[in-house]
Order: structure tokens, then C-alpha cells, then sequence
């Protein structure tokens, strides 16, 4: 468990999942408004559970008891699946805490794909020492996307 500014950061047990993806579809929906996100819901679910299976690690970010932020990372691989801060508390310091954890899982490195459209979180992930090292397409949306890793220095 890592504590900071508030929040808290925990495994993901099986009783916070349903509020942990209402927190997901709320936040993509908000970034993506032309996209209809409760639709994937299941998808989330589903993705979430096979990346367990894989060795995959889900963790919450909580704030007075509420889920603020979640992240889904490989400490094998370093590959960062999800991450993702509840509206309310974007710009709060709750995805540099969950992004903090993801670096003491997988010290060496961690890799990531992101939207090429989603500029705030290129701007974040730049800002944490990430750089762009290829382009590619989402299969499931068509999406142009990157691939973007950090390594320590």
C-alpha cells in the first residue's frame, strides 16, 4: 500500500471492480465524448481479467474512501495497460502517485500505448521522462496511436 497527498494506493480486490469501471467509462466518456463508453464496459471487465491472468497487476487509487484513479500494469513485462484518474480529480496529483507505483513495480521500464489524439496525456507522459519510440494503429478502434516507454536515466 503507498500513501501520498491523500490518496492511497492499493490492489484492486473483486468487490471494487463495479465502481472501479464506473470511474473508467465516466473519465474516457469525458475525454471522448463522441464515443459511447458504458458500451465497453464488459470489455473493460474482460480486458482487465485476462491481463491478470497474464500477471498483469490492477490497482486503485482511493481518496477518502473513494476510487480516484486505477492502473493496470505487468511488473514482468512493464507494460502499462491502464491508467486512469476520475474527472473530479485529474490535475490532483493521483495519476503521478499511481504512475510512481507502476515505476517501483517495473524499475527497468515501462511501455505504453496512447491515443496520438489524446494530447494531455502525451503532455503527461512526456512530462514523466516518456518518449515516443513507434506508431501504430489500435486493432479494436483503428485509432492511430503511439507507443511511447521510460526508462530511468
Amino acid at each position: 500500500m503507498v500513501e501520498g497527498g491523500g490518496v492511497t494506493v492499493r490492489p484492486m480486490r473483486p468487490e471494487h471492480l463495479a465502481e472501479t469501471l464506473d470511474m473508467w467509462v465516466a473519465a474516457w466518456q469525458a475525454a471522448y465524448p463522441a464515443i459511447d463508453f458504458a458500451a465497453r464496459r464488459a470489455w473493460a471487465k474482460e480486458r482487465i481479467a485476462e491481463l491478470e491472468r497474464t500477471g498483469s497487476r490492477s490497482l486503485i487509487a482511493l481518496r477518502d474512501d473513494r476510487i480516484v484513479g486505477a492502473l493496470v500494469v505487468n511488473p514482468d513485462t512493464g507494460y502499462l495497460d491502464q491508467m486512469v484518474v476520475a474527472t473530479a480529480d485529474q490535475g490532483r496529483g493521483v495519476a503521478d502517485i499511481l504512475l510512481a507505483e507502476a515505476r517501483r513495480l517495473s524499475p527497468a521500464a515501462l511501455d505504453l500505448h496512447v491515443n496520438q489524439d489524446n494530447a494531455r496525456a502525451i503532455r503527461f507522459y512526456q512530462k514523466h521522462g516518456f518518449v515516443t519510440v513507434a506508431e501504430d494503429v489500435n486493432p479494436r478502434s483503428g485509432a492511430p496511436i503511439y507507443r511511447m516507454r521510460w526508462q530511468p536515466r
